[in-house]
């Protein structure tokens, strides 16, 4: 299945750039390509593409703002955000994954990374590494305006997807959960989605989010 992908950013040589490495992947296609914001949330609902890789800071609408848009459209649930930023230094990612995005990378990786990256969003995964999730976690339940976690979420899980979210939350990855726990990683990947069905997460970030705020783990585990 051939990926579409939308990309956003207020510098035209950047765009183009990324547009040449996406194109000659071939299980991508680049379906359109927007300068701001704005842009990008209007392109978006017109080409309707798998991943949306988002800059963040960009004229009339910046990207944290696009992307809070495009996660709050029920017409575009199946669109990914995937934000591309300084990820040591810009605050504003944390407010990013809050508004929706379903992982970030910065601008200067490699570009097989940056490939891997829209693959692995596309499939419905997030980006982020064990070491990447216990620093965002730590930043993020600092942030102003705690997303609360949905009454009784956690709740309605089982002992055993309690123990999947757990693990999640402390940045494993299904192949991880599933050695830990001694399952297969398709039946790991079947939990981690059944979860995210549960608790209405629309993604992996979500989960690991929704598992700080309701206390589940705490930074200092």
């Amino acid at each position: 299945m051939t990926i579409r992908v939308l990309l956003a950013d207020d510098q035209t040589l950047v765009r183009s750039a990324f547009a040449l490495l996406v194109g000659s992947a071939p299980d991508m296609d680049v379906v359109a390509q927007a300068a701001d914001g704005r842009e990008a949330v209007a392109l978006t609902r017109e080409s309707r593409p798998d991943v949306v890789v988002m800059d963040i800071r960009m004229p009339e609408l910046d990207g944290i703002a696009a992307c809070r848009l495009i996660a709050d459209d029920e017409d575009l649930a199946t669109a990914r955000v995937l934000v591309l930023t300084t990820f040591e230094t810009d605050e504003n990612v944390f407010r990013a994954i809050r508004a929706g995005a379903s992982g970030f990378l910065a601008k200067d990786t490699r570009p097989e990374h940056l490939l891997d990256a829209i693959r692995t969003v596309a499939a419905g995964d997030s980006l982020l590494s064990p070491r990447a999730t216990r620093a965002l976690i730590a930043r993020v339940l600092r942030v102003p305006d705690p997303l609360p976690p949905p009454d009784g979420a956690v709740a309605r899980l089982t002992d055993r997807e309690r123990e999947v979210l757990t693990l999640a939350a402390h940045g494993l990855t299904n192949q991880e959960i599933a050695d830990a726990l001694v399952l297969s990683p398709l039946t790991a990947k079947t939990h981690v989605h059944r979860i995210m069905g549960k608790v209405n997460a629309r993604d992996r970030v979500q989960l690991v989010i929704l598992a700080y705020e309701s206390g589940l783990v705490r930074p200092a585990d």
